[in-house]
């Protein structure tokens, strides 16, 4: 078995081959990985560095989705595509959208083809819950009308249905999971947690958008890659499965636990204009998943959050360099 992860270096796709590559999903235990990744800003091959010994398991390649050339022949070589590469970064597609619907939707594209051309037994396309828009109550299911409201939502509800017409004209074996905000090691520092965490760290503040009382369900890294593998295995071509953590907290709950892991005060929170179009509410209703593929999310928040607050701490080495190259986190 091969498979070939794209974004393989950014912070899921590397939680992902970390843990197939470490034994987490016994049916994949002989598995071979190709990681196809641009290592754009958020991509970084230090991300895998634990599973560097794996000596010809691991292979990577330096490419951008879009080369068609490279990814038909990348295709031919591999029976399972797990595709997480995207630009996905809200306030940056806000500022300039031509880069997200490049490698989200025509990234896709050419991926989707070469597959098709190549007979590849899985394509699971990795999404987001922002694609269903934002919900007063209740929670999303699969079928949900997609009503994106950013630049960055829009381009991956466009790839959704790519992925949809695909299987739908072609029989091209796609599934589509869509997940709730991730967190955990490993996640490049302008993420809401990473920020908070190093910047008081650093001793600096931490913007709080708006009145901070948008909700997010928040999923760690480890049941967001271990429901995607449920779906690799055993999802059912042509269908979506939304991927949710269950704990629902507003940002002014969660800029709250923070401050009180790090040992701060509200003090240190700088009160900054709304991002436009900010989504109120996201919540996926996971019964779906949970049903077909038995998928129960499995690491608390406030044990999963303690855990990535650590790592933080003890890896300034490898988010240092990241922010001051970006110069994140100043206001």
């Amino acid at each position: 078995m091969r498979v070939l992860v794209t974004g393989g270096a950014g912070f899921i796709g590397s939680h992902y081959v970390r843990e197939l590559l470490g034994g987490a999903y016994p049916a994949f235990a002989d598995a071979e990985v190709v990681v196809l990744d641009k290592l754009t800003y958020a991509g970084n091959e230090a991300n895998l560095a634990p599973v560097a010994d794996a000596g010809d398991r691991l292979r990577f390649v330096r490419g951008d989705i879009c080369d068609a050339e490279l990814v038909g022949k990348l295709m031919t070589e591999v029976d399972v595509v797990v595709h997480f590469a995207a630009e996905s970064h809200v306030d940056r597609s806000i500022l300039g959208s031509a880069e997200f619907v490049l490698t989200n939707v025509l990234g896709t594209q050419t991926l989707l083809q070469a597959a098709l051309e190549a007979g590849v037994g899985k394509f699971v396309h990795v999404s987001t819950d922002e694609v269903y828009g934002s919900i007063d109550s209740g929670s999303w299911p699969e079928d949900h009308p997609l009503e994106p409201n950013s630049p960055y939502s829009a381009s991956k509800a466009s790839s959704d249905l790519l992925a949809r017409a695909f299987h739908r004209t072609h029989g091209l074996p796609v599934c589509v999971t869509r997940c709730s905000n991730n967190y955990g090691p490993y996640q490049f520092p302008e993420k809401v947690i990473p920020l908070f965490v190093t910047n008081l760290m650093d001793g600096a503040k931490v913007p709080l958008y708006g009145d901070g009382l948008n909700v997010r369900d928040w999923l760690h890294v480890d049941d967001h890659c271990r429901g995607i593998q449920l779906v690799v295995e055993g999802g059912r071509p042509g269908e979506v499965y939304n991927i949710g953590g269950g704990t629902e907290l507003t940002n002014r709950e969660l800029t709250e636990r923070l401050l009180t892991a790090m040992g701060a005060d509200w003090s240190m929170v700088e009160h900054v204009t709304d991002r436009k179009g900010h989504d109120r509410r996201y919540s996926v209703d996971i019964s779906k998943i949970s049903g077909e593929l038995g998928y129960r999310p499995r690491v608390p928040f406030e044990e999963g959050l303690a855990r990535t607050v650590a790592w933080y701490r003890e890896n300034r080495e490898w988010w240092e360099p990241l922010k001051r190259r970006s110069a994140l986190g100043r206001g």
